[in-house]
């Protein structure tokens, strides 16, 4: 078997079929689906049932991967998580790119499943940091992460211990044996629901604080954010994208203070002055209205 497609869940009844969907529409055919779950109380396992795949008993994000290599027969591992959603060609262009470029280990370009600039900024900054770091610092998410079964079983799969950035370690390993790749070929979409949860601000920040303790004490054994696997609609923080709307108040105030400032000079000024100074307050204003609709809509 060319490729084994490992999910782990938990309480994913939501999104697992979506995902399911784009899996049966593939124009690639030679592979197997398997999910890892940790117990669901949801459907999760009835879906799963229902749809035909191979279903394991996981646990955390890096134990469900490994129980899911553990049964996988393919070839390749392709790592994915329940909110991702591949486009129908994904596994033809991914796998026609790995062999075609001998590619041992990869990830891709991943998109927001919305519409909001300030998500594509976000993910845009995401990606060019995974690309950048490509041979200095080697990351991938674990939603998206593509490997030789030969490479897995050598580097002893992903590390059981750690509570966070379990896939990053993985791959880092792993790129001391095969460099990490970015496929150019195709790309996923990814649910912003965490980003929506903890607030666009407030899990930003949480990425930060893990690649800090990362850089400088190392991998990461214990809880220092707030991280539950598993996800709940109802679970959303309280006010949690306070910081975004701070910001937005901010720009308000400033904008108020901009035009009083304006509106001062401008009866102090000769009437060549005015024309010119409206003329720079007009592109200025365009520009600014450019920037607020780009990150704040």
């Amino acid at each position: 078997m060319k490729a084994s497609i490992v999910i782990p869940t938990l309480n994913e009844s939501g999104l697992l079929p979506k995902l399911l969907d784009r899996l049966d529409r593939q124009t690639f055919r030679d592979f197997e689906i398997i999910v890892a779950d940790a117990g669901s109380t949801d459907a999760t396992r009835e879906i799963c049932r229902t749809r035909g795949v191979i279903l394991t008993d996981g646990g955390m994000p890096g134990v469900g991967r490994n129980r899911g290599a553990a049964v996988a027969k393919g070839e390749r591992l392709f790592f994915f998580d329940a909110d991702v959603l591949p486009p129908d060609d994904f596994l033809e262009k991914a796998l026609g790119e790995m062999d075609a470029e001998g590619i041992r280990l990869a990830t891709c370009w991943f998109e927001p499943d919305s519409n909001n600039p300030l998500d594509d900024l976000l993910f845009e900054l995401a990606n060019y940091f995974v690309k950048l770091s490509l041979k200095t610092d080697p990351h991938a998410g674990g939603f998206a992460i593509f490997v030789d079964r030969e490479l897995f079983d050598r580097v002893g799969g992903f590390d059981e211990s750690l509570r966070l950035a379990e896939d990053h370690d993985f791959v880092k390993r792993a790129a001391r044996h095969a460099p990490l790749h970015m496929l150019e070929s195709t790309r996923i979409r990814m649910s912003v629901r965490r980003l929506e949860k903890d607030g666009r601000f407030s899990y930003s920040a949480k990425c930060i604080q893990v690649e800090l303790y990362r850089l400088f004490k190392g991998e990461v054994t214990e809880d220092i954010v707030d991280y539950r696997f598993g996800y709940d609609e109802d679970d959303k923080a309280a006010g949690a994208d306070e910081a975004l709307k701070r910001l937005r108040e901010r720009l308000e105030d400033w904008r108020r203070e901009h035009a009083a400032a304006i509106l001062r000079i401008s009866k102090e000024v000769t009437p060549d002055v005015q024309d010119a100074m409206t003329e720079i307050r007009r592109s200025f204003d365009t520009l600014k209205e450019a920037v607020r609709t780009y990150l704040l809509r």
